[in-house]
């Protein structure tokens, strides 16, 4: 076998993984009342024992107002037990254990959240549908503090590391993006305003992640539509974090609530999505809707590479962790090969959980993903799931959408 950094270690803060795979922090919804569940311990057990350097337990809001499903988590000190059965039978298996931390901003609805929706500015969301309001001034600290304490409760949960989530269109993404910050203050207008919230929220992460745990942020290369940001402003963001502390950075891209699709690729299966669905009036309006809504983004493997080379070439001392499309060993190393320290991935890992192992003993292994997103549609309103891994039998519509979609 050729040689490869794939299964080589690598340090990223205080943390050292076994190797360069990572779990990345795809949403699993598998958190009914806001609380880990058997079905995510069993799972992110499964990814560990399948050989992963780390696996990533997706979207903890920092506060019940940043809920944007019914089943995500929320951290707060009721579910550090939980999380600690989850931490333990992770590291049982080699691998390490991370948490993302985030608040969704606008993007939820106050029979979710609690409240009414709150951003960077009043406004409407027309994904939820519902009215947002802008956050005061005095508020912002308050907010920066929730990360900081969910740092706390992910080191007592037993986490090593904690992923910060400043990308897609979430609360630090709409600070920084122009597109939903319109702030006349001292947080809106400039790169260097709009950086601000950001710069709060990362004060209090690095002070409460101190020398023991590592500190990834996952950022927006490009929001993915105009009026965004592009990747001029979002190197500065980069630069940024790096100065503030931030042991690694992952790049992403996609304003979940805008442009959804430029995230994740492919097509968003309207009969998936529909079918899951409880809402009527919903599920009605995005029958009719939803290609225009959720407009197709072609799969391509690697889609954001030749961007994170970019940032590679940029940033010649950062610690880049390249997310996007893998399915691979060969696309893999080339990423590898590129300098990026480590590789994400969801959908690879979801289709198939003991892929890392499988590609230790296969130069050219690639797992069987389609990238029909039956599994992104399904996640919306019950747990992600592969198609190809079902107990239940689907409706003959659904497997022919996901058939003609696998056929793109």
């Amino acid at each position: 076998m050729k040689t490869s950094k794939l299964f080589t270690p690598v340090t990223i803060g205080p943390l050292t993984l076994r190797n360069r795979t990572i779990r990345s922090a795809a949403f699993e919804s598998m958190c009914p009342g806001n609380v880990p569940s058997k079905m995510l311990f069993d799972y992110h057990q499964s990814v560990a024992a399948g050989g992963v350097g780390m696996t990533t337990i997706a979207y903890a809001s920092v506060t019940q107002s940043g809920l944007s499903f019914e089943r995500q988590l929320w951290m707060r000190p009721e579910i550090v037990p939980g999380l600690k059965e989850i931490t333990d039978a992770i590291h049982a298996e080699g691998a390490a254990a991370s948490i993302q931390l985030g608040h969704c901003g606008n993007m939820s609805h106050k029979g979710i959240c609690g409240v009414t929706p709150i951003s960077a500015s009043t406004g409407i969301n027309i994904y939820s549908p519902t009215f947002v309001r802008g956050m005061r001034k005095e508020e912002l600290p308050e907010m920066a503090r929730a990360y900081g304490q969910a740092v706390n409760l992910a080191r007592e949960a037993g986490f090593d590391a904690v992923e910060i989530h400043a990308g897609h269109g979430y609360l630090i993404s709409q600070f920084l993006s122009p597109y939903t910050n319109k702030r006349k203050d001292e947080y809106g207008g400039s790169l260097d305003n709009r950086m601000r919230f950001m710069d709060l929220v990362m004060e209090e992460v690095m002070k409460a992640a101190g020398t023991d745990m590592a500190v990834f942020v996952k950022m927006n290369m490009r929001d993915g539509f105009k009026g965004g940001m592009e990747i001029d402003e979002t190197l500065q963001v980069a630069k940024r974090l790096i100065q503030l502390g931030a042991h690694a950075l992952v790049l992403s891209g996609g304003f979940v609530s805008k442009a959804p699709m430029y995230v994740m690729r492919g097509a968003m299966p309207i009969k998936t999505l529909t079918h899951y669905m409880d809402c009527w009036w919903l599920k009605y309006s995005v029958k009719l809707a939803g290609k225009m809504m959720i407009p197709t983004v072609p799969f391509q493997e690697t889609y954001f590479l030749e961007d994170a080379l970019k940032f590679r070439e940029a940033l010649p001392e950062a610690k880049l962790i390249y997310v996007g499309g893998l399915v691979s060993r060969a696309k893999i190393d080339e990423v590898l090969d590129s300098g990026f320290e480590a590789v994400q991935m969801a959908r690879a890992l979801l289709n198939e959980p003991a892929f890392v192992n499988r590609m230790k003993e296969e130069e050219d292994a690639r797992c069987s993903c389609g990238h029909s997103n039956y599994c992104i549609g399904r996640m919306y309103t019950i747990e992600m799931a592969c198609h190809k891994h079902l107990n239940e039998q689907l409706p003959q519509s659904l497997v022919k959408e996901i058939n003609d979609l696998e056929k793109q």
